[in-house]
């Protein structure tokens, strides 16, 4: 039995989730919907896909079993309900939402309707991630004690005027935290644990025309004690990869990409020196440095497969709406923390309207 695909918004994203999909067994794209027709003509041509015009007539086509939404992030809720309501599975592209109220009526509506919801966090699914998870989960690290993420990208003026919804809270929901390295505060609380308490900058340098940051500096402090430092940009000439480190009383693990080149324990064990052998290389693109299409799909497709696995087996996906949730919470309380020069705990209360909303530099 296949599982058809629909695709909910024809942008750069939905090619990425063409692709993955394509490369799965048992599954295959067999709608698109966009609400610029011109954009889902174009993918379903490319594609192969049947295009749709009308969003309720393509969740009422009986081949679509899963939606995938890739349409601007303040705008993932409403199609994803729609999805939801007409007993879709429903797999979300980054951030899950940009309030935490919007995040939870998806969650509810998803539970409610006895579908399964996934966020699009494709970096958890490369090797490296795994290995560096199962590191920690291992205790190789010893006591936690400093875990940081860097994001320090280039984009030009070009790519924020080329869509009206870039640079503004309504729609993009921040700017490089939100939208660039908001995969790197997933792996980072993934690999460190919960986020007790954070402080903050943010300023808007280098753009103009946005409303948002696109320089962001937090310190973080984890519920196991460690703390943390989150730095985040979009105006960093030519754009570097990403990078996670992590630190302990026993070893040292340095993640950039996807390449591993620090990994060292005080406990060494066998295949650790294999690990940079086979994982100092692994990285094939810039990975979104400086082109935000420069990453591969094989991300995507190991998530998918995940979600796949799920439907199939009645169970949950290793990335569910609370997984995809908890990046919006921290990032959100960084938001504040810079506005209001304060020190902000988590969890934060549902607030549609608690991200910063005043275009300048955040008093952290």
């Amino acid at each position: 039995m296949t599982i058809g695909f629909g695709l909910i918004g024809c942008g750069m994203i939905a090619n990425f989730h063409a692709r993955a999909i394509q490369d799965l067994r048992g599954a295959a794209v067999v709608a698109c919907y966009d609400t610029i027709a011109a954009s889902a003509d174009r993918l379903a041509q490319a594609v192969g896909c049947r295009a749709y015009h009308d969003l309720a007539a393509m969740l009422a086509d009986p081949r679509v079993d899963v939606v995938t939404v890739g349409t601007p992030s303040g705008a993932h809720l409403e199609p994803a309900l729609a999805a939801a309501e007409a007993g879709k599975h429903v797999i979300v592209e980054k951030p899950l939402e940009i309030t935490l109220e919007r995040c939870d009526r998806l969650i509810e509506a998803c539970a409610q309707a006895g579908v399964v919801l996934s966020t699009i966090f494709p970096s958890r699914f490369h090797q490296s991630a795994q290995l560096l998870k199962q590191a920690v989960d291992a205790g190789r690290f010893g006591l936690l004690t400093v875990g940081d993420a860097y994001v320090k990208w280039y984009r030009t003026q070009q790519y924020y005027d080329s869509g009206a919804w870039r640079g503004t809270w309504k729609l993009d929901g921040g700017g490089a935290l939100m939208n660039q390295a908001i995969h790197s505060v997933d792996l980072l609380a993934w690999l460190m644990g919960p986020v007790q308490d954070v402080s903050a900058r943010w300023a808007t340098l280098a753009h103009e025309r946005i409303e948002v940051e696109d320089v962001a500096v937090a310190t973080l402090r984890f519920a196991n004690g460690a703390l943390g430092v989150i730095e985040a940009t979009t105006a960093a000439y030519p754009g570097a990869l990403k990078r996670i480190e992590l630190h302990g009383t026993e070893g040292s693990a340095v993640l950039q990409e996807e390449d591993i080149t620090t990994w060292s324990f005080a406990r060494r064990r066998r295949g650790d020196d294999a690990v940079l052998e086979k994982l100092a290389g692994k990285t094939k693109t810039g990975g979104g440095a400086a082109d935000p299409a420069a990453i591969g799909h094989h991300g995507h497709t190991a998530q998918f497969r995940d979600v796949l696995r799920a439907i199939k087996t009645g169970g949950k996906p290793l990335i569910d709406g609370h997984e995809g949730r908890r990046s919006v919470e921290i990032i959100l309380a960084i938001y504040k923390a810079a506005e209001t020069g304060r020190t902000v705990t988590l969890p934060l209360p549902r607030d549609p309207a608690l991200h910063a909303r005043r275009r300048g530099v955040g008093v952290g």
